[in-house]
């Protein structure tokens, strides 16, 4: 019999759904419409035969993205979205057997990537009233750490963690040798962001993508902000061409464009208000994330009304674990959608 790693073996992973199109996705976080179609039009028109045959290079966008951020181009390493972020973070700086810190519930390809590696995941629990406590991850940090992951804001729910939480995280993680991660896949929801911390401590990367409010969930495009030593060993663990030009070139050409960035912004920004309005109009418990997502707590059986919506053609988010299973989560999108979707919701909730 061949040899399979056993730590890949006895993974058990669970693959986002498909056939997904025709529907309204309001389950993984996306834009539901997506840039708007002129300025998607003008970019393919630079997809020439040519194009497609050369292979990226990516330097151009670094370049944009790193004066758009106010950092060096040095302190930018690009990836194939931040799933792979995530994985070279882990290959490069956890050694084998040692912890990984991060907190429960979040995005699941943290632990995910640890069982990958055989690395020991040290998830903290949030309290039921969906706070968590920083002493309790300070607590958890200790001389087998090699890494602390936090989402900022989290994914799937809050609250941010503020400065001098922070710091107290990273410190610690200093004390034993580890670095933080500060996942900020949906900073421009709630534009609270620890980059500048990059400068102030030799230990900490930032991660940011271009899934969420820049709408190419469909292209991955992530990238690590550090310091040029972390920045330096990540791109060492790359494949050579590790982003796709198309990807990169309608990055470049949103950077361009700043009046793209401010409507994506302003129409999450009257979505969301919109939701949060009726969702009170309506009488429905809710919390309002930090991000592009809204947990809320529906009048009737959550797995019966997912089913209902389902067959409307509505996708939602539900989970399993304790802690969340009486909730949905729907990531917000344009006024348009956000009104589809109540909608439906107070015809079939009910």
């Amino acid at each position: 019999m061949y040899y399979v790693n056993p730590n890949i073996k006895d993974v058990v992973r669970i693959f986002p759904p498909q056939n997904r199109y025709g529907y309204l996705r309001l389950d993984m976080n996306e834009n539901p419409e997506g840039l708007p179609q002129d300025f998607v039009n003008e970019v393919l028109k630079e997809f020439t035969p040519e194009f497609l045959a050369t292979y990226p290079e990516p330097d151009i966008f670094i370049q944009k993205y790193a004066d758009f951020i106010n950092v060096k181009p040095e302190n930018i390493c690009i990836t194939n979205g931040s799933d792979a972020a995530i994985r070279y973070a882990f290959e490069v700086f956890a050694a084998p057997g040692s912890s990984v810190v991060t907190v429960t519930p979040s995005f699941e390809m943290y632990g995910v990537n640890c069982n990958i590696l055989g690395l020991v995941h040290k998830p903290v629990s949030y309290d039921a009233d969906f706070t968590i406590s920083v002493d309790a991850i300070v607590e958890a940090i200790d001389e087998t750490t090699d890494i602390v992951a936090l989402l900022n804001p989290n994914n799937p729910i809050g609250p941010n963690f503020n400065f001098d939480e922070a710091k107290r995280v990273i410190e610690r993680a200093k004390e034993v040798g580890a670095v933080v991660i500060f996942d900020e896949a949906y900073h421009y929801f709630c534009k609270n962001t620890f980059l500048e911390l990059i400068h102030e401590y030799d230990n900490v990367l930032v991660f940011r993508t271009f899934s969420k409010l820049f709408s190419l969930a469909g292209c991955r495009l992530g990238m690590v902000i550090s310091n040029e030593t972390i920045t330096h060993y990540l791109r060492k663990a790359r494949p050579s061409f590790e982003v796709n030009a198309l990807a990169l070139k309608l990055a470049e050409r949103i950077l361009d464009h700043p009046e793209v960035f401010e409507e994506l912004q302003q129409i999450s920004a009257s979505g969301r208000d919109y939701l949060l309005r009726a969702l009170e109009d309506n009488g429905y418990e809710y919390y309002p994330q930090s991000g592009n997502f809204i947990f809320f707590k529906p009048h009737t059986d959550v797995t019966l009304l997912t089913e209902r919506l389902a067959e409307r053609k509505i996708l939602v988010k539900t989970y399993g674990n304790d802690l969340l299973k009486n909730y949905i989560r729907i990531n917000t999108g344009s006024p348009k959608v956000m009104e589809q979707f109540m909608n439906t919701l107070v015809e079939l909730d009910h």
